[in-house]
């Protein structure tokens, strides 16, 4: 057979292969899908049903039939549309990309093995099977590749497009849970946001100087839950294209938490700047956490860097005097908002939150020595004890921010009623 013969013998035999399998296209992709899931579940999911992984599977088997059979180029081909929304569908449902290659690699496999199975079922000479062998996987392998190129566009494409529209959503509701102080219905709440707001918080703002930072904040964000232990995962709120607002949830007071959020940041090739809060309950620990993150990198911004400093910002509002800065050039109502952060029920405007605010502010201002704070406030140890748990319980939550709430009480005691919650 002349060498003309033969390339149109083999050219026929693929003809003829292609044909069988093209008449078996709903039997192979069935199979084929079968194989798939079993491999890998995540490609079936709620939204993303058997059928509609069978009709992805079965058009892309018929254009690779149609192309052997008519010897279409490949650059004369068009991508599936079933396809391309399946990979969009993927990228929606967060399932990896490398998800969707690997599927298409396995199924390049399962059809290489459906057509030596066919093969098998034809008499033909060893050296024109061969031909056909390499005529038919090597279509299968090029289309496998030229196929998944355009997919993994259109994933990347959707999912930056979701990324974008979920953290605008998610944003929104954040906004609305800062902006109103009413009390909410934790459950709704939490459901709305897909974060447990019964729990603690540490609330953060992370940026980064460059435009479009948000993927790799997010990395970030999600690499320091995992190392500092949070009992559920962050949430995580774009304030726009290069900051962040997050919260670590915690099932119990995390304790030194600053600390373990800088040793990490300092092993961590991202180049971030971070503003932290004070752990917080509860939703009023949610937006007092969150408010104190925010004048923490306001005061932190304002800094006047020294030449050769390292412009890196890593701050938290339990650092000493961190609040006492922030607080320099802010307006009677950012003063009052902090104060009440800070002491709670105590900065209410009433004869009895003076008197023990009076008591809690010499207390403290003595070294918490008994027996100075009592000679001063001419009371006994008993009565000023007393007080000094009325205050603290007044306040809500433990001194373990003094400094805080010693600035705070002194602003009280020279503002006075400016500062305080009128009832």
């Amino acid at each position: 057979m002349t060498g003309n013969a033969a390339v149109d013998h083999v050219h026929r035999c693929v003809v003829a292969v292609a044909s069988s399998l093209q008449q078996q296209v709903s039997q192979i992709s069935l199979a084929i899908c079968r194989a798939l899931v079993a491999e890998i579940p995540d490609l079936c999911g709620t939204d993303r049903t058997f059928e509609m992984l069978d009709a992805g599977v079965a058009t892309n088997l018929e254009t690779i039939f149609q192309a052997l059979m008519h010897d279409i180029p490949l650059d004369e081909s068009t991508v599936p549309p079933v396809a391309v929304e399946y990979s969009r569908r993927l990228a929606r449902d967060g399932v990896p990309v490398n998800t969707l290659v690997r599927a298409y690699r396995l199924g390049q496999r399962h059809m290489t093995e459906t057509v030596f199975t066919e093969l098998r079922t034809l008499q033909m000479e060893p050296t024109t099977r061969l031909a056909v062998i390499e005529a038919i996987t090597g279509f299968v392998f090029e289309y496998v590749d030229w196929v998944s190129g355009h997919l993994v566009g259109a994933y990347e494409r959707e999912h930056v497009q979701w990324l974008e529209n979920q953290h605008t959503i998610r944003a929104m509701r954040v906004r609305d849970l800062l902006g109103d102080d009413a009390d909410v219905a934790v459950d709704t709440a939490s459901a709305a946001i897909d974060y447990p707001l019964h729990a603690q918080h540490l609330a953060l703002i992370v940026w980064h100087e460059a435009d479009d930072a948000l993927d790799q904040l997010q990395r970030f964000v999600h690499g320091l839950a995992a190392a500092v232990n949070t009992s559920g995962q962050p949430l995580f709120a774009a304030a726009d294209r290069t900051t962040a607002w997050v919260w670590l949830p915690f099932s119990v007071p995390p304790g030194e938490i600053a600390t373990r959020v800088r040793e990490y940041s300092a092993t961590s090739p991202e180049t971030l700047n971070i503003a932290m809060g004070a752990a917080g309950f509860g939703v009023q620990g949610f937006r007092r956490s969150h408010r104190q993150a925010r004048r923490a990198q306001a005061a932190a911004l304002a800094r006047d860097q020294r030449p050769g400093a390292p412009s890196r910002v890593l701050v938290a509002a339990t650092d000493r005097t961190v609040m006492a800065t922030a607080l320099l050039g802010a307006g009677i109502d950012e003063v009052r908002g902090w104060v009440a952060d800070v002491l709670g029920d105590l900065a209410c405007d009433t004869e009895d939150d003076a008197v023990l605010r009076e008591t809690l502010r010499v207390f403290l201002q003595r070294g918490s020595t008994r027996e100075a704070a009592a000679r001063e406030l001419n009371v006994g140890f008993n009565g000023l004890r007393c007080r000094v748990e009325r205050a603290v319980a007044r306040r809500g939550r433990p001194i373990d921010d003094r400094t805080d709430v010693e600035l705070a009480l002194f602003v009280c005691q020279w503002r006075r009623s400016a500062v305080l919650r009128p009832v």
